[in-house]
């Protein structure tokens, strides 16, 4: 029992400073209200409860979930909850019942890229660079997971942080709020 309110406490911080992390970046992109209320669902129990058992601090527990059951309920609650994940943004396709990916509105486009750098910096603390984002996304094929536009997007903003830094990464970002509605 003690191991588990131990494994409790460092995912409550670990959840808590990647937190903090994406509300600082939200703050610096333009959409600081985005920041506030990002994965407030991780203190759910569902995602909190699963996070505290299958710990491991330097990646998601939702792995290790998936790994030991087959399949990760926190994952499914939390992407359904949280509309910067690009997994939310699915819908039928107009010719058939078939899932496809939806263009995702700028807005939360900017707030994934912001708990993409957040969590990289959380995950991979003095190992962080500014093109840590950008290794991720090139090791994952989202072709068919994410539209087209949007996949475009992030990849072009996130080559922007690798080769120019975060100063010209969130000043993009705020401009780029500032031309969008959505």
């Amino acid at each position: 029992m003690n191991q588990y309110i131990s494994q409790g406490l460092k995912h409550l911080k670990t959840i808590t400073h990647h937190r903090h992390l994406v509300l600082y970046h939200c703050c610096r992109a333009g959409i600081p209200l985005q920041g506030l209320v990002h994965d407030l669902s991780k203190y759910s129990p569902t995602e909190f409860l699963v996070g505290a058992k299958y710990y491991q601090g330097t990646f998601s527990p939702n792995v290790m979930e998936r790994k030991d059951i087959g399949v990760s309920y926190a994952w499914i609650h939390h992407k359904g909850k949280n509309k910067h994940h690009f997994e939310y943004w699915f819908d039928n396709s107009t010719t058939g019942y078939t899932m496809v990916p939806v263009k995702m509105p700028t807005k939360y486009v900017i707030e994934m890229i912001c708990d993409r750098l957040a969590a990289c910096k959380t995950y991979l603390g003095e190992n962080y660079k500014d093109s840590s984002a950008l290794e991720y996304a090139q090791r994952h094929d989202y072709s068919l997971l994410m539209h087209p536009e949007t996949e475009a997007l992030l990849l072009q903003i996130l080559t922007l942080f690798a080769e120019q830094g975060e100063d010209a990464g969130f000043r993009y970002l705020r401009q780029l709020k500032k031309s969008t509605k959505k």
